[in-house]
């Protein structure tokens, strides 16, 4: 099975001190960081660019940033965020026929490369490039927003890539918490995505503990 891995989301996190709260998560066991970077298009939600994840690989270069573009163009980034992001996450439903096109471009840029499916589009999507990719990334809440109730009726999209292909890393990401995070991993989730439940936890350390417990439990 692939590795597990913890990924808070810093979309929760307090925006203001956005290195200090990453250090506080990887002090309690975050093995990445999560970075949602939205458009304003692609998603009617606004966040940041480039230049705030350069700043977080100069305070934390060792980090690995696991960089989720929910953007339009996902091939205008590439080379913005090359040499600082360590995986480049894209969307199939904005690239569609060009999806080969722009992992072979972020795998040319030495990217680790995922490719998200949004709770709407159905697993066929990506099922062409499973083998072309590290990572397919399964959006269990409408992508856009933090703090969205999560959506059980996305899993079976887990179950039917972990089948397929039993190496690869499936990430989960949208209202991941200890109430549902068994049910993400039986279906098949290494990488769990969590924001609220993690920067909003009165122990964030027991948070990041149990959740991996979780993932532990169905993924030996």
């Amino acid at each position: 099975m692939p590795a597990i891995r913890i990924a808070p989301s810093l979309l929760a996190a307090d925006l203001a001190n956005l290195a200090a709260e990453s250090r506080k998560v990887l002090a309690a066991g975050a093995d990445t960081l999560h970075v949602d970077i939205m458009d304003g298009h692609f998603v009617p939600n606004l966040s940041w660019g480039p230049p705030v994840v350069q700043s977080l690989r100069k305070n934390l270069p060792e980090v690995y940033l696991d960089c989720h573009l929910m953007v339009s163009n996902p091939a205008q980034w590439i080379e913005p965020l090359k040499n600082v992001a360590s995986r480049y996450t894209f969307h199939v439903e904005a690239t569609q026929e060009k999806t080969a096109e722009v992992i072979k471009a972020a795998r040319e840029a030495g990217f680790e490369v995922g490719l998200a499916l949004s709770p709407d589009t159905p697993v066929e999507a990506v099922t062409p490039y499973l083998d072309s990719v590290d990572m397919v990334l399964v959006m269990t809440v409408h992508p856009g927003f933090g703090g969205q109730s999560f959506m059980p009726e996305c899993l079976p999209k887990v179950k039917a890539i972990r089948a397929s292909h039993p190496s690869l890393s499936i990430q989960v990401d949208g209202g991941l918490g200890l109430s549902n995070v068994d049910a993400a991993a039986e279906a098949g989730a290494n990488d769990i995505v969590a924001g609220s439940s993690v920067f909003r936890a009165d122990d964030v350390k027991a948070m990041i503990d149990g959740l991996r417990a979780a993932v532990q439990k169905f993924n030996k």
